[in-house]
């Protein structure tokens, strides 16, 4: 038992040891640690200082760079961007889905032509896929084609490597059409260039759309004829998203692929798979359809479409059918050509008979025969029933003050703007004013 006891007893010892050390080794530990992090925080500190020097130095050196940069102003840098598609002529969605199939089409031909590379269908084909997450074929670079005819040559080459470890005999291979060289002497595609390109391919397709507006124009009764350079939107009755489809022109084909011309070729080329059994039992199935449509012709009576006259109509004289369709097609014809500034003009005299109300209920609130034109504005503002700011207002109240002067009528007087209300006159002989002036200018 004392042998038990004292082995115990140094047990207990050595653990006390054990842990001593360690403690004294973890003081050790962290002097050390707290020391290293000193040193860190003295090296952050300086590279930081190094930082904002490099930073005020190379501040210095650009501010001459943007000096030479203001000297050619904006809008002559930028003035191809400003220019764009009238907001009223759109295109349908298969055209607008086509002309992002362009783009995406323009950034990996470019991409490639740029670094020297061949370009092939299949590397087209691949980088729009997967740029776009739709299909997109031979027949889609087709319809490209047939848009915007003079962007790429087209050719079938031989031994061209692919992807894949087979290397196909003929590849279709795109190359564009590019003006100009680059410093090094070869061409290049910038992007001001691919801007360009795809600025006509926009066009293009605005003109294609145009071509099937004027032949549904030309099938109206009576037929109208409207410019293109004045058209601002189509037709009311036009439906934009039942245009056709692109028809897709012809891409280079290999040399050796069979080509099946004529039925005759296509009837030998079948008559080649088939058995001669196969043929026996397509020639009875041929000659009981043939037998049972005649059976069903003879069972089914003759019946003609008797065309009603429509009763609508009826009793009104052709001429004034006439007049009055002349006079519809007059108003559409000028609603189609109107131009941005009659169309803003038209909306804020829309919103006049109720700023009028408002206005006049202000001036009966103050009791003053003229008020400050700032003052008013910013009362309008508070009491319209959407969300408008005060310079729009007051362009309103200019245009209110046009339209009927006898009611309202704006003075400066020193520094400062009035606006005089005649009280006398009735709110509903204005309303009537401004309806009769929308009216008028609705015809122009």
């Amino acid at each position: 038992e004392s042998l038990l006891k004292l082995k115990a007893r140094l047990q207990q010892l050595q653990k006390r040891t054990q842990t001593i050390n360690s403690s004294a080794t973890s003081s050790e530990l962290s002097a050390t640690v707290k020391s290293r992090l000193n040193q860190v925080r003295k090296l952050g500190l300086k590279v930081q200082g190094r930082k904002v020097e490099q930073e005020s130095a190379t501040q210095e050196e650009a501010e001459p760079s943007t000096d030479e940069r203001v000297k050619t102003p904006a809008y002559q840098r930028f003035h191809n961007l400003a220019q764009d598609i009238p907001p009223g002529l759109s295109i349908p969605f298969k055209y607008k889905l086509l002309a992002e199939m362009f783009r995406n089409m323009e950034t990996i031909v470019s991409m490639l032509f740029n670094r020297s590379e061949t370009i092939t269908f299949a590397k087209v084909k691949q980088g729009v896929t997967d740029m776009m997450r739709r299909k997109f074929e031979e027949r889609n670079v087709g319809q490209i084609k047939t848009v915007y005819p003079a962007a790429y040559r087209f050719r079938q080459e031989k031994d061209i490597p692919t992807w894949t470890n087979s290397v196909k005999k003929y590849q279709l291979t795109i190359d564009p059409v590019v003006e100009g060289v680059n410093a090094d002497g070869r061409p290049h595609l910038k992007a001001s260039r691919l801007l360009q390109r795809r600025r006509v391919f926009g066009r293009n397709l605005l003109n294609i759309v145009k071509q099937h507006h004027k032949a549904f124009l030309d099938s109206l009764n009576p037929p109208m004829h409207v410019p293109d350079d004045k058209l601002t939107r189509w037709h009311p009755r036009f439906n934009v998203d039942e245009i056709p489809d692109i028809p897709a022109a012809e891409l280079p084909q290999p040399p050796n692929e069979e080509k099946l011309t004529t039925a005759q070729e296509v009837l030998d080329k079948a008559r080649s798979i088939m058995t001669p059994k196969m043929e026996k039992a397509l020639a009875n199935m041929a000659l009981k359809t043939v037998e049972t449509a005649a059976v069903e012709q003879k069972q089914m009576p003759d019946r003609k479409p008797n065309p009603s006259p429509s009763t609508a109509l009826k009793g009104i004289s052709q001429s004034l059918l006439d007049r009055i369709r002349a006079k519809e097609a007059q108003k559409i014809q000028a609603v189609m050509t109107r131009n941005p500034t009659q169309i803003e003009r038209l909306q804020m005299m829309s919103h006049l008979p109720e700023i009028a109300r408002i206005l006049r209920n202000i001036f009966v609130a103050e009791k003053k025969p003229a008020l400050i034109f700032v003052f008013v504005c910013n009362r309008v503002v508070d009491s319209y029933r959407s969300m408008i700011n005060v310079e729009d207002i007051g362009k309103h109240l200019r245009l209110l003050a046009e339209v009927v002067p006898d009611w309202l009528s704006i003075h400066q007087i020193r520094k400062e703007e009035y606006l005089k209300l005649n009280k006398n006159v009735e709110l509903n002989v204005i309303s009537e004013k401004i309806a009769n002036k929308i009216k008028v200018e609705e015809n122009k």
